[in-house]
C-alpha cells in the first residue's frame, strides 16, 4: 500500500514539476503560430526528461548520492564548477520567471501590477520552505496543481483532428517563418528538460531515503509521471492551435494567454487558467529554489535537508532565503515576465550538455552503480539525447537573434 501511495504521489508531483511558466507559454505561442506542428518537440522533451528522471532516481536509490554529489566526486571540483555555476545562473533566471508567472496571474485577477506582487510571492515561497518539510513542498503544491487537468478537459471539448495531432508527433519542416519555428522548438525542449527537475528529483529521492527496493517505483514514476506532464503541455498547445491560430492571435503578452480557455469554458475558464498558472508557477518556484540550494550545498559539501529545522542546516537555509528573495527583486523592478521566460527557456536548452553528457559517464560507471548501470537501450537513448543537446547549444544564440522576440 505504501508503494502504491508513493507511486501515486510521485505522478502527482510530476504535474507540478513539468507544467510551469515555460512549458505553458511556449506551448501557447507554438500552437498560436504553427498549429499542431510543434507537438513533436513536446514529445521529444517528455521522452528526454523521462530518461533523465529515471536515471537520476536510479542513481540516488542505488548509491544514496544525488546527481550533484556524484558529479563532484566523479569528475572533481574543477569540472563540477561548470555545471554548478551554469545551473545556478540558469535556474535563477527561470526562478524569477516563475515568480513573474504567479505575479501575472495575480495581476490579471486583481488589476494590481505584477511588480507589486513579486515580493509577496517570493516571501510566500520562502515561508513555505522555512516552515514546511520536503513532503509539503513536493506534494502540497502539486496536489493543488491538479487544477491544470482543465487543459486536457478543454482540449477534448474542442474535438481536435486526432489524425493531424498524431502526425504532428513526427518532426516536420516549417512552411513559414523558419527562424521562429526553430526558436520555439528549442524553447519547448528547454522548458521540458530543465536540469533543476532531475537535480531536484535525485535530491528528493535521498531525502525520502530511497533504496534498491524503490527502483520499480522510480521507473513507474518517471514513465507515468512525465508522460502525464507531457500530455498536459500538449493539451495547452492543442487548445492554442484551435483557439488562437484561426483568429490570428500571436501571444506576446501573458494577458493574451489568459484568453486561452474562455472560448471553451466561458468565464470559469478564465478563472481556472489563472489558478492553473498561479499554482503551477508557485510550485515550480519552491522546487527551483530548493534545487538551487541543494546544488550549492552538495557542491560545497554543506549539510542539507529540507526535512531538518532551518537552524540545523543554516547555510542551506540561508541559500534558499537569499535566492528566492533576490529573484523576487528581479521581478519587482518591472522586467517583462514573458520575455524573461522565453529567454530563460532558450538559455536552459543551451545549458543541457553540461549535465546530460556527464550523466552518460555516471550511469556507466560500474564502481558507482554496479549491476544497475545502463544497458544498451538506455545508452543509445542517452547518447541520442546528448547529440540533440549539442545541436541545441550550437543553434541557441543564432535562433535567439533571428527568432526570439
Amino acid at each position: 500500500m505504501k508503494r502504491i501511495l508513493d507511486l501515486t504521489l510521485g505522478i502527482v508531483t510530476s504535474i507540478g514539476g513539468f507544467l510551469e511558466a515555460g512549458s505553458i507559454i511556449t506551448a501557447v505561442q507554438a500552437g498560436a503560430v504553427f498549429g499542431y506542428k510543434l507537438l513533436w518537440t513536446i514529445a521529444l522533451g517528455t521522452l528526454g526528461l523521462m530518461l533523465l528522471v529515471e536515471q537520476s532516481g536510479r542513481l540516488a536509490a542505488v548509491t544514496g548520492r544525488t546527481v550533484g554529489d556524484a558529479l563532484r566526486e566523479r569528475f572533481g571540483i574543477r569540472f563540477f564548477i561548470i555545471p554548478l555555476v551554469t545551473g545556478l545562473l540558469v535556474s535563477f533566471l527561470v526562478l524569477a520567471s516563475e515568480i513573474g508567472g504567479v505575479a501575472l496571474a495575480l495581476q490579471m485577477a486583481t488589476g494590481i501590477g505584477f511588480q507589486w506582487w513579486a515580493m509577496p510571492v517570493a516571501f510566500a515561497g520562502w515561508f513555505l520552505l522555512w516552515k514546511g518539510n520536503f513532503g509539503i513542498v513536493e506534494k502540497g503544491t502539486s496536489l493543488l496543481g491538479l487544477v491544470t487537468i482543465v487543459f486536457v478537459v478543454a482540449a477534448l471539448k474542442l474535438h481536435p483532428d486526432w489524425g493531424r495531432v498524431g502526425a504532428s508527433l513526427l518532426p516536420t519542416a516549417p512552411d513559414h517563418d523558419g527562424p521562429r519555428y526553430w526558436y520555439l522548438a528549442v524553447s519547448i525542449i528547454g522548458a521540458s528538460i530543465s536540469p533543476y527537475l532531475y537535480m531536484f528529483y535525485s535530491s528528493g529521492a535521498v531525502e525520502d531515503g530511497w533504496g534498491v527496493n524503490d527502483l520499480s517505483t522510480n521507473k513507474a514514476t518517471a514513465v507515468l509521471g512525465m508522460s502525464f506532464g507531457g500530455i498536459l503541455s500538449a493539451a495547452v498547445l492543442i487548445i492554442a492551435a484551435l483557439v488562437f491560430l484561426p483568429r490570428g492571435i500571436q501571444v506576446d503578452r501573458y494577458e493574451q494567454a489568459g484568453l486561452l480557455l474562455p472560448p471553451v469554458l466561458g468565464h470559469t475558464g478564465f478563472v481556472l487558467f489563472l489558478a492553473s498558472l498561479g499554482i503551477a508557477c508557485f510550485g515550480a518556484t519552491t522546487e527551483i529554489t530548493l534545487a538551487m540550494a541543494y546544488l550549492l550545498a552538495q557542491g560545497l559539501g554543506w549539510d542539507w535537508s529540507e526535512n531538518a529545522r532551518p537552524k540545523q542546516n543554516a547555510r542551506f537555509s540561508l541559500t534558499y532565503t537569499v535566492t528566492i528573495l533576490l529573484a523576487g527583486v528581479v521581478m519587482a523592478v518591472g522586467i517583462d515576465p514573458l520575455k524573461l521566460t522565453n529567454f530563460s527557456m532558450m538559455l536552459t536548452a543551451a545549458s543541457l550538455p553540461v549535465t546530460v553528457i556527464p550523466m552518460f559517464v555516471l550511469m556507466n560507471d560500474e564502481a558507482l552503480v554496479g549491476e544497475h548501470r545502463n544497458r544498451w537501450f538506455s545508452n543509445a537513448a542517452l547518447g541520442a539525447l546528448s547529440i540533440v543537446t549539442i545541436i541545441v547549444l550550437v543553434s541557441a544564440v543564432p535562433l535567439q537573434i533571428l527568432g526570439g522576440s
